[in-house]
């Protein structure tokens, strides 16, 4: 009959500063892989876990710049060399008339890109994690503060890090099955 060891441990604490300082203690404990989870954004616990900026707005510059310079070229391709039609005396590469057209998809590849770069920087779709199986943690979206420290985190010893986190004076402690 094969083990059923535990995903993680997951601590309940009542206010958010007691979330932040707890993960400033295991982090200055060695511990790195931790996720908080709280009903609004923390800045503080982001910061102290170790969260850089994110590269959303780099990836969306990217995709705007080949949106455009994409759009560009495609218009320039097919007025002025591919099917080159003269109207009204104008020049092939008319690059005023292509403004719009190059805006336009500026700003629908920047946006795809922005979305479905979050989408992938995320790790989604992710259609269950361990954590749903917690009863309690159905809470962390209206009024609770959870830290989750995973058992792949090199550091992690269940029951030292339990003493140590019971030092930290959580509401609940417990255990996540897979």
């Amino acid at each position: 009959m094969p083990v059923n060891r535990p995903v993680g441990l997951l601590a309940e604490f009542a206010d958010a500063d007691d979330l932040v300082r707890a993960v400033r203690e295991l982090r200055a404990a060695g511990f790195e892989q931790l996720e908080a989870f709280s009903p609004y954004p923390l800045p503080e616990a982001a910061e102290a876990l170790g969260y850089s900026r994110a590269a959303v707005p780099a990836v969306m510059f990217i995709g705007g710049l080949v949106g455009g310079c994409a759009a560009f070229f495609m218009q320039y391709w097919t007025m002025g060399l591919n099917y080159p039609l003269n109207i009204g005396g104008r020049p092939l590469n008319s690059w005023p008339a292509f403004i719009p057209i190059t805006f336009e998809l500026t700003i629908l590849t920047s946006a795809l890109c922005g979305f479905l770069g979050l989408i992938a920087m995320c790790g989604l779709p992710r259609y269950h994690h361990p954590l749903f199986n917690v009863d309690r943690f159905n809470s962390a979206s209206r009024d609770r503060f959870f830290l989750f420290i995973k058992a792949a985190d090199p550091a992690f010893d269940s029951t030292a890090l339990s003493e140590l986190l019971k030092r930290l004076d959580p509401i609940g402690l417990e255990e996540v099955p897979e």
